[in-house]
Parts: C-alpha cells; structure tokens; sequence
C-alpha cells in the first residue's frame, strides 16, 4: 500500500510539472546577468525554452564587456550557455537565433564567432541591423530551445 501511495505522489509531481511547463515557467539563474527591465531571463512553454534578448554585460560586473561588438558578443554567448545549461540543455539544443547588431558590416566578424558556437548543424538565424539597444549595447541575441 505504501508502495502504491509513493508512485502516486510521484505521479501527480510529474504532471503538475508538465502542466507547469505548459503554463510558461520563468527561468532565472545568477551565472547570466539579471533581467534589467519588467521580464524573465527565459521562459518555458512545453518543451520550448525562449530566452529573451542579451546583450554582454558581464554578471560578475554588471557592466557591458569592453572591447566592441565582438567582445560583447563573446559575452552574449556565455551567458547564454549560463541559462542553457540551468536548464540542462546546451548550443546543440537551439533551434533558432535572432541577432541584432548595431552594425551590419561588423557582421562577417560576428558570423565567424557564431560558427564557433554552432559548428555544426547550426540553427535557424536572422540577422537584423537596428538603430539602438538597450544600456547602449552593440549587440543582443535571442534564442529558442527544445528539449527532447
């Protein structure tokens, strides 16, 4: 009877878990930087995992790596790997990228720091030049996951 009363609390654990997932399950971790507005660092629904745009500030300073485009963009990628692997996934997991750049010449060198991250089977992309972002950043990428 014990035994049956056990499977049944795990049972119930497991689909209040789904039904959570379903219902959009905010995702925070302090390895990436906080969200500086009203938002979530990522969001579940399902098996879908959408995290909101980041630019490269450094969690451990707070403050936008300093070295241009290219540098914050290298930052954007570790804190993105940081809320990815809160969650047990990993840049294999990603099924789409957006990225907005400041400048779209800066886009070759920033393609070639993607490749590293996405050297195979990489994701779907979009690329788009925008007029201003936000703590003056030069660049925010988003991202969405699945998870198997």
């Amino acid at each position: 009877m014990k035994m049956i009363i056990a499977l049944l609390a795990i049972m119930c654990l497991v689909s209040m878990s789904a039904v959570a997932h379903a219902a959009g399950v905010p995702v925070s971790t302090d390895k990436a930087p906080a969200a500086i507005g009203p938002y979530s660092q990522a969001v579940w629904a399902g098996n879908v995992l959408f995290l909101s745009g980041q630019i490269g500030i450094n969690p451990a300073t707070g403050k936008l790596a300093e070295g241009g485009t290219l540098a914050q963009a290298e930052q954007v990628f570790k804190n993105i790997k940081a809320i990815l692997e809160s969650q047990k996934l990993d840049f294999k997991d990603v099924v789409k990228v957006t990225v907005f750049g400041m400048d779209i010449k800066e886009f070759p060198e920033v393609n070639k720091l993607y490749a590293t991250f996405f050297p195979s089977n990489p994701p779907a992309r979009s690329f788009v030049q925008i007029g201003a972002l936000p703590a003056g950043a030069a660049i925010e990428i988003e991202v969405i996951a699945y998870k198997n």
